[in-house]
């Protein structure tokens, strides 16, 4: 019986590595954005401020950016680089960060 529950014990550890690993994945996207967003999506450059912003909006903003509707110098050729996936990763983490 130890073993199972052993068993049991490694696959909780292994999921919850898993989970912190995602829970990093947008932090870790967002060191393409920091140039001009800042680490935490407060520029000190005079580009737009993205930290605490809702996440459905950055979704949208980014894959306008991505489909050509939203005019950009830069960000469409970098959203055009994430899938949905890491767009979503990216505003969960953005969204969460205090402005």
């Amino acid at each position: 019986m130890k073993i199972p529950a052993f068993g049991t014990l490694i696959l909780l550890a292994l999921s919850v590595c898993a989970a912190h690993a995602q829970d990093n994945r947008g932090r870790d996207l967002a060191t393409t954005c920091s140039a001009c967003h800042g680490t935490s999506g407060r520029s000190a450059s005079g580009m737009p401020n993205i930290a605490g912003i809702d996440k459905a909006y950055i979704i949208k903003q980014m894959n306008d950016c991505k489909s050509g509707t939203r005019a950009a110098t830069v960000m469409h050729q970098i959203a055009k680089g994430n899938n949905d996936e890491q767009i979503a990763a990216l505003a969960v983490y953005f969204s969460a960060q205090k402005n």
